[in-house]
């Protein structure tokens, strides 16, 4: 009992020193968490899509903006979340159904969106789970100025039209194929027409995506450039 009274003693008269010593010097209590680690139970959790499994959690708050990093996952295609940064044009490109409008929407907006165009053609029931994962890799200022490149998608595919060159990255015919929904019935895919403008006139290229994607003989998988005119035929049939 003794040697503990000194002991009480002893830190009585040292904690005033140091605390005079540093002024940033505090007494330890159990009460000094941060406001992180003590968040208030049932508040916003930043996630991206991997861990989500239920579209009733989404964000429904923060819009959507080019440059924004999103993932996307559909629970019922079991593989695992895409993640892509939202281009300049605002689109994102969703499995199955190609390029879709983000921009300006919520995650649990776009979601909907997406589920709505999936449960047409590709599943009976879709959950479509969706994060923003980062926030504008873009400013304002090179939005603006960043010119937009893109190529046309014509023919026998899921989703014609004209789609953004992105770039910093390489799309190759096969990926171009995927991103317009892939092919529809009856496309010829041993001659896929690639047209290209080039400085003696347009040049015609044909490519055998059929042996491109099923027989995997990647050196025809040529890539797309800006303007390119990528057309699919329909199979001519003899009875």
């Amino acid at each position: 009992m003794k040697k503990l009274s000194l002991s009480l003693l002893f830190l009585a008269s040292v904690l005033p020193c140091l605390q005079a010593q540093d002024a940033g010097f505090k007494i330890p209590t159990d009460s000094g968490r941060s406001a992180r680690q003590a968040a208030p139970a049932g508040g916003p959790v930043n996630a991206g899509a991997a861990v989500l499994s239920s579209m009733d959690v989404l964000d429904n708050t923060q819009t959507i903006a080019a440059g924004d990093t999103i993932s996307i996952r559909v629970l019922e295609d079991r593989r695992d979340a895409l993640q892509q940064i939202v281009a300049v044009t605002g689109e994102v490109n969703v499995p199955y159904i190609g390029l879709i409008t983000a921009r300006g929407r919520t995650c649990r907006e776009l979601a909907f969106a997406v589920k709505k165009e999936l449960e047409k053609n590709f599943f009976q029931h879709a959950t479509v789970v969706i994060a923003i994962d980062k926030l504008n890799e873009y400013d304002a200022k090179s939005i603006r100025e960043v010119e937009i490149d893109f190529y046309v998608m014509f023919g026998i595919v899921a989703k014609q039209g004209k789609y953004d060159l992105p770039p910093n990255e390489d799309i190759t015919i096969s990926q171009a194929i995927l991103r317009a929904g892939g092919f529809a019935q009856f496309a010829n895919k041993e001659k896929v027409k690639v047209i290209r403008k080039t400085p003696q006139g347009n040049k015609t290229i044909l490519v055998n995506v059929h042996d491109i994607m099923q027989m995997g003989n990647l050196e025809k998988d040529i890539y797309i450039r800006k303007d390119d005119v990528i057309i699919v035929e329909e199979k001519t049939i003899n009875f």
